[in-house]
């Protein structure tokens, strides 16, 4: 299978990492996007600004790769915004790459070569087989491997407090957004209006503070039975930015403009009017609200590797091996530890999930983690078992991810750090009380 491509599903920081990786070992190379352009998921967050810095957005193969034809990189301390990440990072490395790169492909399976997941024999002689869906049809692309970069950014989890959908919650999809608003295109939508937000990340507590200066009035619903370490670690928090966050919104707890409500789990939606009651599965109904704005996080696609042989945590939907390095129960940004291809292999040969994906639902991906996988990986492809086995990934104390947050401040106010938060302080007023 040597003179056969490896498929990079997703054209994402990734998976185009994953792919010059490859180039530069001289290993043939198909990157598969089902969107438009390179980085189409960032590109739907462009109004939000990362909190890592430009060196620690690039992946070093890239760099190399790009370096060679001319690029010219962005200041290395700079903030990029989604927007920012896609045009002066993605889409140039894209373009480096070629014809290698392939949009409007959405991989709709992978399999073993003749043989579906019960059949033993072959799996390690047999190529993977990859379903690919275009404009043009369906084709099928043999390949000796297949790395899985394509990310949750599709995957929301929904308002229903089990994990599966809420009653009414389809029907009332059209008021009922998944991610952080775009204020600068949304803000009518939002302007005036009364607000149910959902969840208890630093997504949740950056969309309560972009809101909080639009909103009429904002209900903010959290599972758990108390607000309890919601706010962060605050100042003794290992990442700074996600300290400050917390502490912006524990500290305006007074003005009534939010309410929190604690040991709320939805059942249902249901209309009144133009507006929708949230029910509880307790029976315990919100006063109707206009818009719904739910941020429980994301979970990876797996129902186009059905017929592959994946080894997944039964709670986080990870590779086993790497599970208990992720878990958020235990771990934050900066206290991940490396992990490569032996943490990421699966019993499928030539099979990887990587970057967010590879984390199943857990939330602390970090972009500089991602690129130290992919790197692994694509030494193991390579035969280069040493290097894949040497996995080595440096991060400041305070540690860096991906996470954003909303704000348009100058560079110079916005802080180094994790998980987003607006740059500057905004006035935020929480009143909690219990469901029940």
């Amino acid at each position: 299978m040597d003179g056969l491509p490896v498929v990079v599903v997703g054209a994402g920081p990734a998976g185009l990492a994953a792919a010059a990786n490859l180039v530069e070992r001289g290993v043939p190379t198909v990157v598969l996007e089902a969107g438009d352009q390179a980085g189409a998921a960032v590109a739907q967050w462009n109004h939000v600004r990362l909190f890592s810095q430009w060196s620690e957005l690039v992946d070093p193969a890239a760099r190399r790769l790009l370096d060679a034809q001319g690029w010219v990189a962005p200041e290395a301390g700079g903030y990029p915004t989604g927007a920012e990440w896609a045009a002066r990072y993605l889409a140039p490395l894209a373009t480096a790459l070629g014809d290698r790169v392939r949009f409007g492909a959405r991989v709709v399976g992978v399999a073993r070569r003749g043989r579906d997941r019960v059949v033993d024999a072959g799996r390690d002689s047999e190529p993977l087989t990859v379903h690919v869906r275009t404009s043009d049809g369906e084709e099928r692309i043999s390949a000796r491997a297949v790395i899985d970069a394509s990310g949750t950014w599709g995957s929301p989890n929904p308002l229903g407090g089990d994990g599966l959908l809420a009653i009414g919650e389809q029907a009332a999809a059209d008021r009922i957004a998944y991610r952080v608003p775009d204020l600068a295109s949304q803000a009518d939508r939002y302007a005036g209006k009364r607000i149910a937000v959902v969840g208890s990340g630093h997504s949740a507590l950056t969309a309560l503070l972009a809101l909080a200066d639009l909103a009429e009035h904002i209900t903010w619903l959290l599972r758990r039975g108390t607000t309890g370490s919601v706010f962060g670690g605050g100042e003794a928090d290992q990442l700074p930015a996600r300290g400050a966050l917390g502490l912006k919104a524990q500290a305006a707890v007074r003005a009534g403009r939010v309410e929190v409500v604690t040991g709320f789990r939805t059942e249902s939606v249901e209309g009144d009017g133009d507006r929708l009651v949230l029910v509880s599965q307790d029976g315990h109904r919100l006063a109707p609200v206009d818009e719904g704005v739910v941020l429980t996080g994301f979970r990876p696609d797996l129902s186009w590797l059905s017929e592959v042989r994946l080894d997944l945590d039964p709670v986080l939907q990870a590779p086993t091996k790497l599970a208990p390095l992720i878990d958020p129960n235990a771990h934050s940004c900066g206290t991940v530890y490396p992990h490569g291809a032996a943490e990421l292999r699966h019993p499928e040969p030539g099979v990887y999930l990587v970057g967010m994906k590879s984390y199943g639902r857990a939330p602390t991906f970090l972009a500089m983690t991602g690129y130290e996988q992919v790197r692994s990986v694509v030494a193991e492809i390579a035969g280069d078992h040493e290097a894949a086995a040497k996995v080595e990934l440096t991060l400041p104390e305070t540690g860096v991810c991906g996470g954003s947050g909303v704000f348009d401040a100058p560079e110079t106010e916005q802080s180094s750090g994790c998980c987003g938060a607006p740059a500057a302080a905004q006035e935020l007023t929480l009143t909690a009380r219990p469901t029940g």
